[in-house]
């Protein structure tokens, strides 16, 4: 259940939307492969934001469940990988955040599909 929120700086915002919306599909493949989910698992979200010039234009924060291979090792690779396709994608400073979940109080509920 990968829970991606792309927080995109507005100053730079609308000159990276459309790569930022190309690379849902890769974000997403690297979130499943990393993390050993389907596609339908993933919640992605880009959001722009105003922020303080010093700080990074792109923060990413990223939601899951612990798992038993869900290592710290994983986790930190998963960060590498997303913080790398992201500053590609980009060309500004990305900083990434990763938090697992307490799945004791965790709670989500999610419309089924309309056929």
């Amino acid at each position: 259940m990968p829970n991606l929120k792309i927080y995109v700086d507005e100053t730079i915002f609308d000159g990276v939307r459309g790569r930022l919306s190309e690379a849902l599909e890769p974000i997403r493949a690297l979130l499943c492969d990393a993390f050993r989910v389907e596609p339908p698992a993933c919640q992605l979200a880009v959001i722009p934001i105003m922020g303080l010039p010093d700080q990074p234009q792109v923060n990413i924060e990223l939601l899951i469940l612990p798992h038993a291979e869900r290592t710290g090792e994983a986790i930190r690779a998963a960060a590498e990988r997303l913080r790398a396709l992201l500053t590609s994608v980009t060309g500004a400073r990305v900083a990434v955040r990763i938090a697992q979940l307490d799945p004791v109080t965790y709670v989500a509920l999610k419309e089924a599909q309309v056929a």
